[in-house]
This record gives C-alpha cells, sequence and structure tokens, in this order.
C-alpha cells in the first residue's frame, strides 16, 4: 500500500446506505475524518452507530455509497485486499474481549504474533511500551480475570495499539464503567489523540465521556504527561455526529452541539 497523504482525509464515508431486508439502517451517510482529529459519533440504541464502525472495517458492505481509509476506497474491496487496509486501523470493543486463557502479554501482542514477522523478543518490548503508555506495566502477567473492568478496557487499547495503526475505533468503550473508572479510559483516547497523532472514531450514548473527550488534550511534561482543558481550536477539532434513524441528524463541534436547538438533539442531551 503507498503511503497515506498527510493532509488528505484518513477515512472519508459518502453517501453510505445499508438495509437489512426492510430495515434501513443507515441512509446517505457522509463525513470525513482528518488525520489526528476525533469523530464522535451520538445516537440511540439502534441508530446505526456501529454498523458504521462495521462497515469502516469492512465488515459489512454499504447497499450504495463509497468508503475511504488512507485514500484507498475499501467497500468494493475483497477480504484479502482488507486485510492490508486493517493493519492501519485499530478496534477497541464494547466488552473488551480479551481472550480469559492469554495472559495481557498475550493479548496485548496477539495481532502482532499472528500477523507479523517480528521476532517474539522484539513483540515483548513493544507490548511493555504500549502497556507502560497506559500504565499498566506491572499488571503483563496476569490473566483478564485478575482486573478491574477499567483495566480491561485499557489493555484493549493497548491491543489495539501495540501494532501502531494510525486510526482506533471506539464501540462503546466506556459503557458499564463507573464515572470515575471511565474517565482513565477517556484519558487514554486522549493521550493517544495528543501524543501519538492516532486519529479516532468513538461510537458512543454517553455524552459525559463524548464532552470529555473532545474538550480536554494531554500535553507532555518533561517525562510524563498531563490532561488539560483544551483550547478553543482542540475543541474544534473533535467533532460530533448525531445519528436518527440512520439519518445525520446533525454534525458539528461540542459548542454548537450544546447550543443546538433541534427537540430531538435537546431530548439526547437532557
Amino acid at each position: 500500500m503507498e503511503r497515506p497523504d498527510a493532509e488528505a482525509p484518513v477515512i472519508v464515508v459518502d453517501k453510505v446506505s445499508l438495509a437489512f431486508d426492510e430495515k434501513v439502517v443507515l441512509k446517505d451517510v457522509s463525513f470525513t475524518l482528518e488525520r489526528g482529529h476525533t469523530k464522535v459519533i451520538l445516537g440511540a440504541s439502534g441508530s446505526g452507530k456501529s454498523t458504521i464502525l462495521k462497515i469502516i472495517l469492512g465488515l459489512l458492505k454499504p447497499d450504495g455509497g463509497s468508503v475511504f481509509v488512507n485514500g484507498e476506497r475499501i467497500d468494493t474491496m475483497s477480504e484479502t485486499e482488507l486485510m492490508q487496509v486493517r493493519m492501519d486501523l485499530g478496534m477497541v470493543f464494547q466488552e473488551g474481549a480479551l481472550f480469559d486463557s492469554l495472559t495481557v502479554a498475550e493479548n496485548v501482542g496477539f495481532k502482532l504474533y499472528e500477523e507479523s514477522t517480528m521476532p517474539p523478543d522484539e513483540i515483548r518490548r513493544r507490548v511493555e511500551e504500549v502497556l507502560g503508555f497506559i500504565g499498566l506495566n506491572d499488571f503483563i502477567d496476569r490473566m483478564p480475570s485478575e482486573l478491574s473492568g477499567g483495566q480491561r478496557r485499557r489493555v484493549a487499547i493497548a491491543r489495539a495499539m501495540a501494532a501502531k495503526p494510525g486510526i482506533l475505533l471506539y464501540d462503546e468503550a466506556t459503557t458499564g464503567l463507573d464515572p470515575i473508572t471511565a474517565i482513565t479510559v477517556d484519558e487514554e483516547m486522549v493521550k493517544l489523540r495528543d501524543l501519538e497523532n492516532v486519529s479516532s472514531i468513538i461510537v458512543t450514548h454517553q455524552l459525559r465521556d463524548a464532552f470529555f473527550v473532545a474538550t480536554r488534550e494531554a500535553v507532555r511534561r518533561g517525562d510524563g504527561y498531563e490532561i488539560v482543558a483544551a483550547d478553543a481550536r482542540k475543541c474544534d477539532e473533535a467533532e460530533f455526529i448525531m445519528l436518527k434513524e440512520g439519518v445525520v441528524a446533525f454534525e458539528g463541534n461540542a459548542a454548537e452541539l450544546r447550543a443546538a436547538k433541534d427537540q430531538y438533539l435537546r431530548s439526547f442531551l437532557s
């Protein structure tokens, strides 16, 4: 695959539609994701949020429209062609989806063991690096059953970033977590975006988490980092999409979403 254009959007979804029998799931959905930016997709259950991620991964084919990842049109690709595209995509699922029979290290390095030619000692070093980034290096040889819910989600993020993808997709990554634990997961999303220049799409119905990611930034402080309130430019870069019955009902930044007068949006925000 050719090296992606640094100035071009990393994801383009253009007039995508999908229906299962008579049920319309998505209708003429369009948006772009710029490199190093975050797109937050909101909506009620069944509005089509997670379906968009499956289409971007190539797990579902749209009935109409087109999808580009790093400049490559993927909705017409074969499964073999998609494997190359997916090397730059990381996915974090709602429940973490860790393998209970594998250690934390084996979970985090799973894709590298299975799909790369990297020597085992290099994989171990990469696993240590990403676990250090999320502050869980001390848990490297533990089993998933020994982790809290928040730790499992953060290990899932480490696994998604182990192969150094440029794009991360989060599907309800904080659902079921208490507010304090959810913030630790939100902070990892912010760190990856701001310190690693990872582009991300966050699917969620948790407004608290969506606004946290949109209005915070990570800045380096010596050998560490700090999460601070984002400036206006950074806040504008995090864009929201609100889906209503498979149609884009709103697209804009956090301030525009808060100021929206549409009754559906107001009821969702309340």
